[in-house]
């Protein structure tokens, strides 16, 4: 990335303040978009202050003083799941499970209060095939076709793959081709194997994740890019998966953002141990700092990051656009999956409450599509 005299003088000011904490060689490293593993445990040992403030003049250089977010709308399509995910608390072996219709409904209300964006996810079930998602992607984009589609997460592509006895890369291209446009980057969780036997133990392992997002990228299909921290992972591991979304994002450019999401640690069997353990999920600081650290060690490969007002609450979220973040993603309409682990900050929120918000932040509000072109 080029830097401009304009940026070139907020950063003489910038390291005034932070050199006496981050040495020179750390900050060229952050810059030039090497920052390495090593940097990275230094930069943990800094105030959080001195964090803050660098990640917010990265934020600034990158996007300048806007801050966005879309109407969109969740649809969780079933909580009927065979997972055993030992931080979920949505699943239902007995729950609920919408009907192409019920969907239909649910995306027509979408449309009608102006989301240019449905997100659906759900659970993994064993009688679902490829078929049955392709169904979804083709009624709704044979009544909305200028909808965006932003569906499916690299596990239910794992999970309708291995169903259906296809390829990553034919059942990714049978998606795109039913209306399929971009893919949430969730499923990822912690990408490091010995977390992920512990949490997930049955889910698709760290390369197998790495696989299908490099392969949905490679077919055209853009993601997002997604940590659940706060659980039994250390810093290093949170660092290291970091960097792997780094090294992905130099292969193929495919991240459009990236999403911290703190552990909901209610009603879950993984939140009760560690409670048990005198463990209560994340802190504030720690949140920011995460949001921070992800800006920082992307710096400039990955130039959006969002923070999660249905996670972190609005407060939190709006204070974390001071610490890298530059987006808060979206409307929603509703939210099942963060809800059921016990998330207390809503489901719905308008676009004259995140206005408002960002506004209070002294930043300028936008909101987006999910490739971030500006509609306003």
């Amino acid at each position: 990335m080029e830097i401009s005299m304009q940026h070139s003088a907020q950063l003489i000011d910038i390291f005034d303040e932070i050199s006496n904490e981050i040495s020179i060689d750390i900050i060229d490293r952050v810059l030039g978009g090497k920052v390495n593993f090593n940097d990275a445990l230094m930069l943990l040992e800094c105030d959080p202050s001195t964090i803050f403030k660098f990640a917010d003049q990265l934020r600034s250089i990158l996007v300048g003083n806007t801050v966005t977010y879309i109407v969109n709308r969740n649809i969780n399509f079933s909580d009927q799941c065979i997972g055993t995910c030992r931080f979920c608390a949505f699943r239902d072996h007995l729950g609920f499970r919408l009907t192409i219709d019920e969907i239909m409904d649910k995306t027509i209300e979408a449309v009608q209060k102006g989301a240019k964006e449905v997100c659906i996810q759900g659970a993994l079930m064993d009688d679902m095939y490829i078929e049955d998602y392709c169904n979804i992607l083709t009624t709704i984009k044979s009544q909305f076709p200028q909808l965006h589609i932003h569906a499916f997460s690299p596990m239910e592509v794992f999970h309708m793959s291995r169903n259906s006895n296809t390829g990553i890369k034919e059942t990714l291209g049978i998606l795109k081709n039913s209306g399929l446009d971009t893919m949430p980057g969730t499923a990822a969780e912690i990408l490091s194997d010995r977390v992920r036997k512990i949490i997930c133990p049955d889910k698709l392992t760290t390369e197998q994740w790495l696989d299908v997002v490099e392969t949905a990228h490679r077919s055209g299909i853009r993601t997002t890019a997604t940590i659940m921290y706060g659980s039994v992972e250390t810093l290093e591991e949170r660092i290291k998966h970091i960097l792997l979304v780094r090294d992905l994002q130099l292969k193929t450019g495919g991240f459009t953002e990236f999403v911290p999401l703190p552990f909901m640690p209610d009603n879950n069997p993984l939140g009760k141990q560690l409670m048990e353990e005198g463990c209560y999920a994340t802190t504030g600081i720690e949140d920011l700092m995460l949001h921070a650290m992800g800006r920082i060690l992307l710096f400039p490969h990955v130039r959006n990051i969002q923070a999660s007002w249905v996670k972190l609450g609005k407060k939190l979220a709006q204070y974390a656009l001071f610490c890298g973040a530059n987006d808060l993603g979206g409307t929603l309409m509703e939210e099942k999956i963060s809800k059921s682990a016990g998330a207390a900050n809503g489901e719905y929120m308008v676009v004259e409450e995140f206005k408002w918000i960002i506004r209070g932040a002294g930043r300028e509000p936008v909101q987006r599509d999910t490739l971030y072109s500006h509609i306003s």
